[in-house]
């Protein structure tokens, strides 16, 4: 492969990014694994946003060949009086833990996949020391196991949304009919860690939100986006929430307005940014749109990843990308105590990986209309993280695993106990047929967490980032 790129772009790789805006002109090269290679020119950022050690690097962008036959699916558009297609869906961060379930669930449905990722994802764990307790394979790797197991293409764009000329480009190749949207940093504590990351989370979130909803309006004016939000907008009132909107009655006047946000984080502020965005473009220039406010995921195997090791999904247990489920499932594994957070009331909505790829294409059959920003809440059950612990100690007893608990200072700034009661109806209405927390998916992801906990670094297992210590000065993490 370096043979064929050397033999486009020489070793000289700045000659590459002198192209300038009309680099769509660049030669391309065709690779017996009917992937078609370009450069792109945009630099990396540094993630300390250090602009003096940011430099260029050379990337590729990679698609797929189109195929003459394509199978007749759920996921053909017959909107239209032409001849059927299949829908074509962009995923932007088709290779995170979201987005990669997602891509493969769609393209076993038919639909037309197109990734658009600048795997920057993996690049924080580079960065923070980190790894998935999975091992994941590369993003070509992944791509073409799945082409040679299905004989379906996923197409792939490497480069960053927060470059419109970029995401122009990738735009106005595919012809998306949908765009889901999961390429956001997503982590709670990355966004806490000090004043780079958090002004890195905003940045990135929020301007790459905007030049997806400006390229839908330049290029793809009937697009559906389906944005990931977060049931972390919210917060936790003392009230119930509902899906997005309320309606109050104030001084003998009644009116639904948006539902009160309450972020806890500079990640989960990033989030209500981009509703308010989505919302107004909405209403401004008739996109119509899905904002889904997802809970906690949990799990690793869909029917799709599940069909060879290169298809395997990433499982975070740190203290920064995991969630408390799977850092529960791998120190029970490994025989560390559970690690609670202050008195463990903390509940939030969750949901299986299999549901959220099943939300996903729920909300893509059913798109919103011209003009409509719909809210729909994405989980199927609630849990406090006691109750949590609860249930892994009893599936580990059930394996022979003793597990012991232990509350630990909480590095958060929240509720500890509280009400919290998230109305979750509007998915079901359109037919999502959830898969809930059972003792045969515990009793899995213990096996999954026993199966590589070779791979399980101790020294990641208790919290690293504290909300009252945030700093000015980047810092690394873990030793």
């Amino acid at each position: 492969m370096a043979n064929l790129l050397t033999a486009s772009c020489p070793l000289n790789i700045s000659s590459c990014s002198k192209t300038g805006p009309n680099s769509l002109k660049q030669s391309f090269v065709s690779l017996p694994t009917s992937l078609t290679y370009r450069t792109s020119n945009e630099p990396l950022k540094s993630l300390s946003l250090n602009k003096k050690n940011a430099q260029r690097i050379f990337t590729v962008r990679a698609t797929t060949l189109q195929q003459p036959e394509t199978k007749a699916s759920s996921g053909v558009d017959q909107s239209s009086g032409q001849q059927s297609r299949p829908t074509r869906v962009m995923v932007i961060g088709g290779d995170g833990y979201c987005g990669w379930a997602t891509s493969l669930h769609l393209s076993n449905k038919n639909y037309e996949v197109a990734i658009v990722d600048n795997l920057v994802r993996r690049h924080f764990d580079h960065q923070l020391g980190l790894d998935s307790l999975t091992p994941i394979s590369s993003i070509h790797d992944r791509i073409r196991r799945w082409r040679s197991l299905t004989e379906k293409d996923i197409n792939l764009y490497i480069g960053d949304v927060c470059d419109f000329e970029f995401l122009s480009e990738a735009f106005t190749s595919f012809k998306p009919d949908a765009v889901v949207h999961f390429g956001e940093q997503r982590s709670a504590p990355y966004s806490m860690i000090d004043c780079s990351r958090a002004v890195y989370t905003q940045q990135n979130n929020v301007l790459g939100t905007l030049n997806v909803l400006f390229a839908i309006k330049e290029y793809a004016e009937d697009c559906h986006l389906v944005k990931l939000g977060t049931m972390g907008e919210y917060g936790t009132p003392n009230i119930d929430i509902e899906e997005g909107y309320i309606t109050i009655t104030h001084n003998g006047r009644t009116d639904t307005l948006p539902y009160p946000k309450q972020a806890s984080s500079f990640y989960h502020l990033s989030k209500v940014h981009d509703s308010n965005n989505i919302a107004f473009t909405c209403k401004a220039w008739g996109i119509r749109a899905t904002d889904l406010n997802q809970g906690v995921v949990y799990g690793v195997r869909t029917n799709e990843t599940e069909m060879h090791d290169e298809l395997y999904n990433r499982f975070d247990y740190d203290g920064v990308f995991g969630t408390a489920l799977n850092r529960f499932c791998v120190q029970a594994a490994v025989g560390h105590p559970l690690t609670v957070y202050g008195k463990g009331g903390q509940t939030r909505g969750y949901l299986d990986i299999r549901d959220t790829v099943q939300c996903v294409e729920l909300a893509i059959a059913n798109p919103a209309k011209r003009g409509e920003f719909r809210v729909f809440n994405q989980f199927t059950e609630q849990f406090s993280v006691n109750q949590l612990a609860s249930l892994v100690t009893k599936a580990g007893q059930k394996l022979g695993i003793e597990v012991k608990t232990i509350s630990v200072p909480n590095p958060r700034v929240e509720a500890e106990e509280h009400y919290y009661n998230a109305k979750h109806t509007k998915l079901i209405e359109l037919g999502l047929e959830p898969h809930l927390l059972s003792d045969s998916l515990l009793d899995s992801l213990l096996n999954v967490a026993v199966q590589f906990k070779d791979r399980v670094d101790t020294k990641q297992i208790m919290p690293s980032v504290s909300w009252r210590k945030i700093g000015a000065k980047p810092k690394t993490v873990s030793a």
